[in-house]
């Protein structure tokens, strides 16, 4: 079940909405984990199982590893480390398990085929959501170990914590320190529920309208047979695929964050504008933030950060990226896709740091835009023949009679491609800005926006419910990209 899809709009989410509102106070959260297994139950089955382990033996994981820790004594500090390890390997052995057997098996496969020899064995299923969970698993047990955090004493709040399905299956990354406060207390106000019923349709139409749409034309270029593809084309698939997963992952954090919002929980912001970043080191600063935090906090900080010396920072960086790439899927590609990150973060701190940051801002613009580009092309394809074949198409390496970019497109791709290239900057965000502004002008009350305002925000966000809507009954292409990590 996603969250762009007829079922989850209009049968399981107002069901949800109105027990959760209709049931006692104490029971809402033993309500919403209810709630929560059986939406991953409705897309996974039997691997509900797999979140059932994460969420029972990290509660426990947590109450020994602080009951160790306040005795003060080094006996205690000794268990509570054991404790410790015991988890981190549970939570890193499923997810490597799950994740990358297949990968591994694969890469043995292909060593040792010169022999006449291969290792046969069933395909192992990837759980929806294990990367997503298995880090918010960790950053728990570790705040936890170096007392962060306080142990949620509940296994029902920590349990609805671990599964809540708003950010289970793609995030963001919650940290429970983050909402430790509201796991057991929060209030819903009638503005908050509104400002996340906002947030929901307006991550839904950035999926739907945006996403979808672009994503046919990246999908044309990106399958198309060697030697069809011509150099407009390829530039202009790339440049598709980049406004596809912003869309697609940033709408869908912001789904998430509305539907938190719907229950009382206030998710941290996960995008920033990411694509008018003027460096690589901005652009992790502005992409996936709860992602690229937890691998500082949690990773960086801890191999020493930038407080090294030179050589070891660079290869912190490197290690970081390259464990970055392989976390969101187990492939070469994914690899690449890191360490070519990796190498222009390291490149940022050596002596060409001056240089870039003194770059007029839209030659930044540009540097930046182009390395994130190529990484999306690796981050695309199947294989790395694939993407170094796309690569030479767009430097124009490949056949220089394929398939122009005019022949990818329609009037409502054009129109969709231009809303998509303003939407991934701040100008419609400062336009309503200014426009409210400027409705609030010669009011006494501030506070608020007058009632014709709020009536013309309404009835925006009812047409793209609408057009979102029509979109999915008429069933369009609609999958999420980070559902497979």
């Amino acid at each position: 079940m996603v969250f762009s899809s007829i079922i989850f709009l209009f049968f399981f989410l107002p069901l949800v909405l109105s027990g959760y509102f209709l049931i006692r106070k104490d029971l809402r959260n033993l309500f919403l984990l209810a709630a929560s297994l059986f939406f991953y139950f409705w897309g996974e089955g039997k691997y509900v199982l797999v979140m059932g382990a994460y969420m029972v033996l990290n509660y426990y994981f947590g109450l020994y590893i602080e009951k160790y820790k306040e005795r003060s004594t080094k006996a205690g500090d000794r268990k509570a480390k054991a404790i410790f390890i015991l988890s981190l390997c549970f939570n890193i052995g499923v997810f490597v398990f799950y994740k990358y057997f297949n990968f591994v098996v694969e890469n043995i496969n292909h060593l040792i085929s010169l022999t006449g020899h291969t290792i046969k064995t069933s395909r192992i299923h990837l759980p929806i959501g294990i990367s997503f969970f298995t880090f918010q698993a960790l950053s728990y047990v570790i705040d936890v170990y170096r007392k962060d955090v306080k142990a949620q004493r509940s296994l029902i709040n920590f349990s609805m914590y671990k599964s809540l399905f708003p950010q289970l299956i793609a995030g963001p990354i919650v940290r429970y320190r983050d909402v430790a406060d509201q796991v057991g207390n929060r209030i819903v106000t009638l503005d908050l529920f509104y400002s996340g019923v906002q947030r929901f349709i307006i991550g839904l139409g950035k999926k739907v309208i945006l996403a979808n749409t672009v994503a046919g034309v990246a999908d044309m270029a990106f399958k198309m047979p060697r030697g069809d593809l011509s150099v407009g084309a390829a530039w202009l698939g790339a440049v598709c695929y980049s406004l596809q997963i912003y869309f697609d992952f940033s709408g869908y954090s912001d789904m998430a964050i509305g539907l938190g919002r719907m229950f009382g929980f206030h998710f941290l912001e996960n995008f920033n504008y990411p694509y008018i970043s003027r460096s690589v080191r901005e652009f992790w600063r502005r992409w996936h933030i709860s992602l690229s935090t937890w691998f500082r906090d949690y990773l960086y900080i801890p191999l020493g950060g930038n407080k090294m010396k030179p050589a070891r920072t660079y290869l912190n960086l490197i290690i970081v990226f390259f464990l970055c790439g392989l976390w969101h899927g187990a492939s070469w590609t994914f690899v690449i896709w890191g360490l070519w990150h990796g190498v222009f973060l390291v490149l940022e701190r050596t002596r060409l740091r001056k240089f870039i940051e003194g770059m007029p801002k839209p030659m930044g613009y540009f540097y930046t835009s182009l390395v994130v580009l190529i990484g999306w092309v690796f981050f695309r394809s199947e294989t790395l023949a694939v993407s170094v074949y796309y690569l030479k198409a767009m430097f124009g390496l490949g056949s220089s009679t394929g398939v122009a970019a005019a022949d990818l497109l329609n009037t409502k791709t054009v129109i969709i491609i231009l809303f998509a290239l303003v939407g991934s900057t701040p100008v419609v965000s400062k336009l309503r800005y200014v426009l409210l502004n400027s409705a609030f002008r010669g009011k006494e009350q501030r506070g608020s926006a007058p009632a014709y305002a709020e009536v013309a925000n309404s009835l925006i966000l009812f047409l793209i419910l609408a057009i979102c809507s029509a979109l999915l009954s008429s069933n369009t292409y609609n999958p999420f990209i980070y559902f497979r990590f």
